[in-house]
């Protein structure tokens, strides 16, 4: 059965007798040729269905797949050990995928707090490596192709089945692939993979993860194990690029197997299931790549604002492959965005999920479908409608919620050593461990840049990207961090840390200009490349509002040494969100996004995520309120970046309407002055605002005669109908 051609290829086989010959033998007696006694039977079986044939076809969309995907996620056997041999006895218990400091019994010190050097790597002194077992039972007739994923595992992967060894893989943040066929065999299995203990156990010519930031690399199997199982032509990898102006998928498809095969290709949309598209491919034998295109009529696209999925089946005699993805293109022309052909501005923020891994709560959130769900929701609620998933990749099925919930994902490869990069570091290494992630992640519609590096000098990057480049069919922009853009599509990321310097004030603002124009993030390439800011402020709090080791100089300076924690969470809220308004405002940028929504927390940390109670995912509520404002899509901007005035003087003051929309908008602008417990209105402006525009409501007003405190408050109706504000504390003298 699991050599018959489906029900779908059944046409198909007519024209290609052939087709038969895998399936024909088991009608036979071994040996002599002769029909086995049911064979006549059989036969007559097989031509009463051919008469039936259309009901046959249409009954396909319900039979079985001929692929079966067998996940080994679960509770494995886990034991501590070297790395020539596996220990005797297995004595502990860990969740895969997960983390091996969630073993129990617990390990003693995972992932222990060493030297984080970036040229000399410290091995862990209790081990060299943690080896990873656990059992399987597959049926008696077993197909041609078998087929182990280690979705991704740190660090460095080798698998055993069965007694055999099958192979390593090296990388720590792309899927390791592994041949079983010639190690299973029907009843019960065993699989032994081995983990690396830490960075030491990697070879220094490929990436290892390194983070300026994090004080313990903790191993594990950290996303899901696979076993696939199918018959060939095997489909290994189908690539779905959409085009928007032809309503049509191209899909490219890598197969392996010599047996000829038609290929049938539906598509229908993911939600309903209703059929869209089918086309089949043959007439010939196809070989390792194959190359169509598939009409979706009046397609559906995809955007945070719609995220319209569709799903893709392609079906060959022994194999059946499903992806998803979504009819959106994204590029960047004349320095902007451009989603689905329409100018588009990121609003966002960054996750640092290998950071979260060694936080006191991270225990398995990141593996909790809900959890995880609930906090890309978070995202979007604060007006975010993009990502930057930053120096580590996550578990795939965070970009499957992503793709659902429609949040834009730049994908940033976990490279960052700034001006200190290891000289063994090899493009060719780097060149495979890209393709393997394109190869992942490029059927995601969520996924609209790929980020080869974080902050560093160095030409290996820009030159491993340029040879994988035209493996996207897609064309999706490429950012090289600090090292050289390359293509006009490309971008720059900027991060303009204005409290990098400790005693910088509001006022020096508006003196960030570059070549006479608008200001812009001092770092940006004011010239042929589109400029994300994607890292700003300075100002992070750990979660019980203490001061980071980074930003305690900082808040020294702005409010000093005996300031509480509510005078902390406030001023970072306000200060967050007048720079945020200032780099949408100016319109320079093609998006905004603020560093960080999840990291960690520690006494001793650089920086930290909003949260109070990152199990809840209850965030401070001063930064969810003033942060969530200035990201709104219809947003605004006090033009006002001092933080004292005159008592008893006169003077104009502007406000601006930031449009993120694609639709004309009119809106009242409201000018308020807080103070004494008060509220005063100082003036109000109707003002029309083009779509993706800005416009700017001006007015006339007299500061208190009384020196003391005020909040400045401008207020419009938001998109939603709901008021914005934008807010300035002052300090009348």
């Amino acid at each position: 059965q699991s050599n018959a051609p489906s029900p779908h290829t059944l046409r198909a086989a007519l024209k290609w007798p052939r087709l038969a010959r895998p399936w024909l033998p088991d009608l036979l007696v071994p040996g002599d040729g002769k029909m086995r006694p049911f064979a006549r039977s059989t036969l007559l079986v097989c031509c009463l269905l051919l008469l039936a044939l259309p009901v046959v076809i249409s009954a396909a969309e319900t039979e079985k797949s001929p692929r079966q995907t067998i996940s080994l996620d679960g509770i494995w056997e886990v034991a501590e050990g070297g790395l020539k041999s596996p220990p005797e006895t297995f004595d502990r218990q860990v969740p895969v995928p997960g983390l091996l400091d969630m073993a129990t019994p617990a390990f003693t010190e995972v992932g222990p707090r060493l030297k984080n050097d970036i040229q000399n790597p410290p091995a862990d002194p209790r081990r060299e490596a943690f080896w990873y077992r656990r059992t399987f039972d597959l049926p008696e007739n077993l197909p041609e192709v078998a087929r182990l994923k280690v979705h991704k595992a740190m660090f460095g992967t080798a698998v055993w089945l069965n007694g055999n060894f099958l192979g390593e893989h090296m990388p720590c943040f792309t899927p390791g692939w592994f041949d079983v066929r010639k190690a299973i065999k029907p009843g019960r299995n065993e699989v032994v993979i081995r983990v690396g203990a830490s960075r030491h156990q990697l070879l220094r010519s490929q990436p290892d993860g390194f983070d300026f930031e994090k004080v313990r690399y903790i191993p594990g199997i950290y996303d899901s194990v696979e076993l696939i199982l199918a018959g060939t032509p095997f489909i290994n990898n189908v690539q779905v690029a959409p085009d928007l102006e032809t309503n049509e998928a191209e899909v490219v498809l890598t197969m392996t197997g010599s047996k000829p095969s038609p290929v049938l290709l539906e598509v229908r949309e993911k939600k309903s299931q209703k059929l869209v598209a089918r086309k089949e491919v043959a007439g010939k034998y196809w070989g390792p790549l194959v190359g169509t295109r598939v009409e979706i009529p009046n397609c559906h696209r995809w955007s945070p604002e719609d995220p319209f999925l569709y799903e893709l089946t392609v079906r060959t005699a022994g194999d059946e492959h499903k992806t998803r993805f979504g009819m959106r293109q994204f590029k960047f022309v004349d320095r902007r965005a451009m989603l689905n052909g329409q100018p588009y501005y990121l609003r966002g923020n960054n996750i640092t999920i290998h950071r979260f891994f060694e936080d006191a709560a991270c225990g398995n959130l990141p593996w909790n479908k809900e959890w995880v769900r609930k906090l890309h929701r978070q995202i979007k609620s604060m007006n975010w409608n993009s990502l930057r998933y930053c120096i580590g990749f996550p578990p795939e099925f965070w970009y499957e919620i992503a793709d659902e919930e429609g949040i834009l994902i730049q994908d940033e490869f976990p490279i960052w050593y700034a001006k200190d990069t290891p000289k063994e570091l090899s493009v060719d290494q780097i060149v495979g461990e890209y393709t393997e992630w394109m190869q992942e992640r490029w059927n995601h519609p969520c996924v609209v840049i790929w980020d080869a590096q974080n902050e560093t000098v160095t030409p290996k990057t820009g030159e491993a990207l340029q040879r994988v480049r035209g493996l996207d069919f897609s064309n999706r922009p490429w950012d090289n961090g600090w090292s050289p853009a390359l293509m006009p599509n490309d971008m720059k990321e900027s991060h303009p840390y204005f409290f990098y310097k400790h005693d910088r004030r509001l006022p020096e603002l508006p003196n960030l200009v570059k070549n006479g124009v608008a200001p812009v993030a001092p770092d940006a390439d004011t010239g042929k490349f589109a400029t994300i800011i994607n890292e700003y402020d300075w100002l992070w709090l750990n979660r019980d509002g203490s001061p980071t080791t980074l930003s305690k100089p900082v808040y020294e300076k702005l409010l000093g040494k005996n300031s509480t924690v509510e005078q902390r969470r406030l001023a970072l809220a306000r200060y967050t969100a007048t720079l945020t308004e200032y780099w949408r405002g100016h319109r320079q940028c093609a998006g905004v996004m603020q560093f960080v929504a999840l990291g960690y927390a520690r006494p001793d940390g650089q920086t930290c995520d909003y949260f109070l109670d990152v199990a809840k995912l209850e965030p401070e509520p001063n930064f969810a309120r003033e942060v969530s404002q200035a990201f709104a899509p219809l947003g605004l901007m006090l033009n006002l970046f001092r933080e004292d005035a005159k008592a008893g003087a006169s003077e104009e003051i502007s406000a601006v309407v930031i449009n993120d929309l694609d639709d004309d908008r009119q809106t009242p602008v409201v000018l308020r002055l807080l103070h004494e417990g008060k509220t005063e209105e100082l003036g109000r402006q109707s003002v029309q605002v083009s779509g993706l525009g800005t416009a700017t409501a001006k007015f006339s007003i007299t500061w208190p005669k009384t020196p003391g405190k005020v909040t400045l408050e401008a207020e419009i109706r938001g998109a939603d109908g709901r008021p914005v504000h934008s807010r300035r504390d002052i300090e009348v003298r």
